[in-house]
């Protein structure tokens, strides 16, 4: 089996690193040593082991990636950079040609799904890459199919904790949010508590010290009117490896469709699952 190309932009953001370094030790795959990187990086290179990644600049983009798309060939690109990066990014790849997984959350998904659309290329484009994650929202998503309003009446109160260094807020709670909304709990995202304080995280939350820099921890809660009934659940992650290698998998998925010859279609871990 030929290994796949693989271009991990977002280096040296912690995410972008972690995927970058499960690619190295997985030998379905070669990095492609190069990263797009936000004007706020001063670094012009970044080491992984042994393998030397060069960091793009915004205003150094265009020359050079038809520099490493000539000495490449074809190749996946996988976004993991900054929520005020992703249309610009996107339309980027699109213009270049660049299949993609967009695992970065936040803006426009509907410009950004407009551009694939409308593009020569496919591309995964997930809010959330834990496989047990996204499995976990579709069982959701079932629910709020199958029994609308079920919890009508009811309040909701969704808490996320994420690293100091994540902008957004998190887009498993955004979607989570919506499936509350279709079971009758009307509920905007801007009400979503988000946490980035470490000390809170560890004090408050109990999250482990060592995970402070890298978790995902939720939590929802419903009442009925009269208080009579409660509902909490939680799902925790600590660490990004369930990320990384949910991440790897929507690239041999997206591969697969690029090798089908599939063109302008947007995918999500939905599909990617599906296909495992």
């Amino acid at each position: 089996m030929n290994r796949i190309k693989v271009m991990v932009n977002g280096i040296p953001g912690n995410m972008a690193v972690s995927v970058a370094q499960h690619i190295l030790d997985d030998n379905r795959f070669d990095l492609v040593p190069g990263a797009l990187t936000g004007p706020e990086i001063i670094e012009t290179e970044f080491s992984l082991d042994t393998t030397i990644v060069r960091l793009i600049p915004p205003e150094k983009r265009e020359v050079q990636i038809a520099a490493i798309m000539e000495k490449e060939g074809k190749f996946i690109s996988v976004d993991y950079t900054h929520p005020s990066a992703v249309n610009e990014n996107a339309d980027f790849f699109c213009r270049h040609g660049l299949p993609f997984v967009m695992g970065t959350t936040g803006g426009d998904r509907n410009l950004l799904e407009e551009a694939v659309c409308a593009s020569s290329i496919s591309s995964v484009i997930a809010p959330n890459m834990a496989k047990q994650i996204v499995g976990f929202q579709a069982m959701m998503a079932y629910a709020a199919n199958m029994f609308p309003n079920l919890f009508q009446g009811y309040s909701l109160e969704i808490k996320e904790s994420h690293q100091r260094g994540k902008a957004d807020t998190s887009g498993t709670a955004k979607a989570m949010a919506s499936y509350f909304n279709q079971l009758g709990i009307p509920f905007s995202e801007n009400d979503i508590i988000k946490e980035r304080r470490p000390e809170t995280q560890k004090t408050e939350w109990g999250i482990p010290e060592k995970y402070l820099q890298g978790h995902g921890w939720h939590t929802y809660r419903l009442n009925s009117t009269d208080e009579t009934v409660s509902f909490k659940f939680t799902h925790n992650v600590n660490g990004r490896e369930i990320y990384a290698k949910g991440t790897l998998d929507a690239v041999m998925f997206l591969d697969k469709k690029v090798n089908e010859g599939t063109k302008g279609s947007v995918f999500t871990m939905i599909d990617v699952l599906k296909d495992i």
